[in-house]
């Protein structure tokens, strides 16, 4: 058994959500918000058995996209100033660690 966390963008947290439960996985969703830019996310708690690591990500995958943003400006003392060098930045997506599960308990 493995233990899917997919942190997932808010624009398609619904729709991730959605896609999984109707597929029969059992879900578990956290707001939970990025450390870089500070935008929402949703954190996604999936119990899966081995056989259905693949499918659990290729829902995810299918149903979470990147996109372009525009960089925000820096604060800088009490002024704020513009980002030097790239200003459009690739946000979205999805991050999914897979971990082993030694034991699961369901009460």
């Amino acid at each position: 058994m493995k233990l899917l966390l997919a942190i997932v963008n808010n624009d398609d947290a619904h729709y991730v959500n959605t896609c999984l439960t109707s597929e029969g996985f059992h879900v578990t969703k956290i707001s939970s918000t990025g450390g870089f830019l500070m935008n929402g996310n949703s954190t996604f708690l999936i119990g899966v058995e081995d056989e259905n690591v693949e499918k659990a990500i290729d829902v995810i995958k299918n149903n979470s996209q990147k996109r372009q943003m525009n960089m925000p400006p820096i604060e800088q003392g009490n002024s704020a100033r513009i980002a030097t060098g790239k200003n459009v930045i690739s946000v979205g997506g999805a991050t999914i660690f897979v971990l082993n599960v030694e034991q699961y308990i369901h009460l």
